[in-house]
């Protein structure tokens, strides 16, 4: 019996850790090579899936005509006509580029989240949640501005 409740808790923690895990990414690179091209807190975010302190990022007030690229591989992620000031703290956006943010399943805090990361490189970027603005998707992607460039348009 002991060895069933073992077997039964190895399994979900295994189907629980998330889809994307051993997905492989166009761009693909050894940790110490994107130690070399990442700051420590763009580091921390993309490869380690950290979250910056809130408010912390110029980018949650930026306003300006742009498009949002990852910082790790410059992949296109976010057009600034999507951001919107949510308070949390953090960039937000009601949408992704479609294609270029992946969805997965994290449960580093106990419960499952949505995680969000970018679709070439697998780089963490944030959380998606279900209380974006109702007049248009209802989604908040809740980005981490170190993984984030803004490029103006």
């Amino acid at each position: 019996m002991k060895n069933c409740i073992l077997i039964i808790t190895i399994s979900l923690f295994f189907n629980f850790t998330g889809t994307a895990q051993n997905k492989k990414y166009k761009v693909s690179k050894p940790n110490s090579e994107w130690k070399k091209l990442l700051t420590p807190k763009q580091y921390y975010v993309l490869r380690e899936a950290g979250t910056e302190r809130p408010s912390s990022s110029p980018l949650n007030k930026n306003y300006k005509k742009g498009i949002y690229v990852c910082a790790a591989c410059k992949t296109p992620l976010y057009k600034s006509e999507h951001k919107y000031d949510s308070r949390s703290g953090w960039p937000s956006f009601d949408r992704a580029i479609k294609e270029n943010v992946e969805l997965d399943v994290d449960y580093k805090i106990g419960y499952a989240r949505t995680e969000l990361k970018c679709n070439t490189c697998g780089g963490h970027l944030g959380h998606s949640f279900n209380d974006g603005p109702s007049e248009t998707t209802g989604k908040r992607h809740c980005i981490n501005g170190a993984a984030l460039e803004f490029i103006i348009q």
